[in-house]
């Protein structure tokens, strides 16, 4: 499916980045991979980049503008349990550089996936916060966290909000080239960094996990990103795929007196 295709995916040494990496290539894709530690699943290419180095992030735009991929996961991302100011960089800032420092040399027709999280619901009620960090680059995330109450009790939610938010934005931004950008909210996952979200989202979390079946695998996430990175996915623009255990949708169905 994508033989010939260039594809670049951040986050890719462990969980679901590595998983989409290791589907991806097995699947005749050249692969691209960017994070701060190196790989054990085998990709094309990778460069070492720390998220929260805007020059190192602009080094590496710089490196892959001459590779007009034909996508770009953005699947990088770190737990709640990270302070605010890295959580917001590194989910949401940084994030929103790399995409529109490399969008412009895209291939026309590229597909842009951001994986996003169930964390992500209600962003509607945060559009305020949302538009206030629209331009926000690494120097002003301090500042940002501080006038806007951004703390360790909501950034992880607010960062995954704004870019469910960024990601309905763009739906049409770039149709003139064929570009689409979707995203993928996941549910509880079984990556490295569970317990840390455990931890921090304490009780909500238990009680999603006694809902749940089981908690999700990068198994069950990356081919719902591979299939946002098809060409199966052409018609869809801004879509958020819910890929939950039915998470979602048990929250909207009881919301709406639909036990």
């Amino acid at each position: 499916m994508f033989k010939g295709k260039k594809i670049i995916v951040t986050g890719v040494a462990s969980g679901i980045g590595a998983e989409t990496a290791r589907q991806l290539k097995a699947q005749g894709a050249h692969v691209i991979g960017i994070d701060r530690n190196a790989p054990q699943v085998a990709v094309d290419a990778f460069h070492q980049v720390d998220l929260m180095d805007e020059a190192a992030v602009d080094a590496v735009i710089e490196i892959l503008k001459g590779q007009a991929a034909h996508g770009l996961a953005n699947i990088a991302g770190v737990p709640p349990t990270a302070s605010p100011e890295v959580v917001l960089t590194v989910n949401l800032v940084a994030l929103k550089r790399l995409t529109l420092g490399l969008v412009d040399s895209l291939a026309d027709g590229a597909a842009i996936v951001n994986l996003a999280s169930l964390a992500g619901i209600g962003w509607e009620g945060e559009v305020a916060r949302i538009k206030a960090a629209q331009g926000l680059d690494h120097d002003g995330v301090a500042d940002f966290c501080a006038t806007q109450g951004i703390t360790s009790d909501n950034s992880y939610f607010f960062t995954k909000q704004a870019l469910v938010a960024w990601t309905h934005e763009n739906r049409w931004t770039w149709r003139g080239r064929g570009i689409r950008m979707n995203a993928v909210s996941p549910g509880p996952v079984e990556t490295p960094i569970l317990a840390d979200f455990l931890e921090t989202l304490g009780e909500r979390a238990e009680e999603d996990m006694k809902i749940m079946d089981r908690p999700g695998t990068p198994e069950d996430i990356a081919p719902v990103v591979l299939f946002l990175l098809s060409q199966g996915s052409v018609w869809l623009r801004g879509v958020n795929i819910a890929a939950d255990g039915g998470m979602r949708a048990n929250i909207d169905a009881t919301s709406n007196g639909l036990s």
